[in-house]
């Protein structure tokens, strides 16, 4: 993390692991209190460094209409985590998810995570978009549609991977990302991906291959390098909207399974780290937590993920404003005031486990 500092790099955290995480076909079995110990592990490990820019709850648990019925699991993580690092009196790290690009229910999903009373409602909302793909445009690649579908949400909204690999990539997209048709509405993106990793078919997405610990250039590395150099940061604030209030709760639908707000009560077990804190995570090891806890057992009453400040950091944990290189680099809270991602997706959730 020291090192990712020194070059200016935040982190934007997804706090699951394949073996810790929402099973998105059995989410009541896998909201258990097991999950959330790994989930606040990863939390008290992370918070303490200042390049840490924020946590996304899940990515991608939604990506169906049959799937969509994970969704208060989904929002229910985002209220614990919230209330975990207000409780621990952590500096207020920002969470929020990362959903998929899903045209049956992509607004509801947006609308949903944004819905209830602050304690549940996410602090921003990304979404995995692929569908501009060069050569395109703002109006044929479809983000003209989405831009105006969000252009009333007060939450900030970035794109969380971009960087289609359907044809040659040019990155024609990050000029209009960066420019006055998208910055009233969006705050930017990441790029997929930084290394070559997996398949044939996820290895196109690599802008560096590791070879012999070092990073050598693949052709969309200086194919991205030139769009960034070509577009010119926003000025001032973007054009955002500074008024906004939070979302109405979709109705259930053929494409949206959920027929209300209400969101299932953390489970009683996991109460305790609140208090006591979380312990060591599992990070790669473990036998996993899917079916491996106690569930919740009802319903929350709305409100109910306020923060209490019952307890404080305890004395094993690490102090939250690091020193080294990382103390140099600052996160401002996140407000309805606009942030702007520029970044690669550099490390991912199987990368932060190796540090727990």
């Amino acid at each position: 993390m020291n090192a990712l500092a020194a070059a200016g790099i935040y982190l934007a955290l997804d706090v699951n692991t394949p073996k810790y995480s929402l099973n998105q076909l059995e989410p009541r079995d896998s909201y258990n209190h097991v999950y959330l110990q790994n989930v606040f592990a990863t939390i008290d490990e992370f918070v303490q460094y200042d390049n840490t820019l924020l946590f996304f709850s899940g990515n991608e648990v939604i990506n169906s209409i049959p799937t969509s019925d994970a969704a208060p699991y989904v929002k229910a993580v985002t209220r614990d985590m919230k209330q975990y690092i207000g409780n621990r009196q952590y500096r207020k790290v920002p969470v929020g998810y990362s959903a998929a690009d899903i045209d049956d229910n992509r607004v509801e999903t947006a609308e949903y995570m944004n819905c209830g009373t602050d304690d549940q409602r996410v602090d921003f909302f990304a979404f995995n978009d692929y569908s501009w793909c060069d050569p395109s445009t703002f109006t044929t690649s479809t983000w003209s549609q989405k831009v105006d579908a969000f252009s009333n949400y007060s939450a900030p909204i970035f794109l969380s991977e971009y960087g289609c690999t359907k044809t040659a990539r040019k990155f024609q997209e990050v000029g209009t990302l960066y420019s006055d048709q998208m910055t009233p509405v969006y705050s930017g993106g990441l790029v997929y991906e930084y290394t070559v990793e997996g398949d044939a078919k996820q290895q196109k997405f690599g802008l560096v291959d590791i070879q012999g610990g070092k990073a050598v250039e693949q052709p969309d590395f200086a194919s991205l390098q030139s769009a960034f150099k070509g577009t010119a940061l926003p000025t001032g604030d973007g054009g955002f909207k500074s008024a906004g209030s939070a979302s109405t709760c979709p109705t259930a639908s053929k494409t949206w399974l959920v027929g209300n707000d209400s969101l299932p009560a953390m489970p009683a077990q996991a109460s305790q780290y609140f208090k006591n804190g979380a312990g060591k995570g599992a990070g790669l090891q473990g036998g996993g937590s899917q079916d491996a806890g106690a569930e919740s057992t009802g319903t929350a009453t709305a409100g109910s993920g306020q923060p209490t400040v019952t307890g404080t950091a305890n004395a094993g944990s690490k102090p939250t404003s690091s020193k080294g290189a990382a103390s140099s680099v600052r996160v401002p809270e996140l407000s309805a005031a606009p942030f702007v991602c520029g970044l690669i997706v550099v490390i991912s959730s199987l990368v932060g486990a190796t540090l727990l």
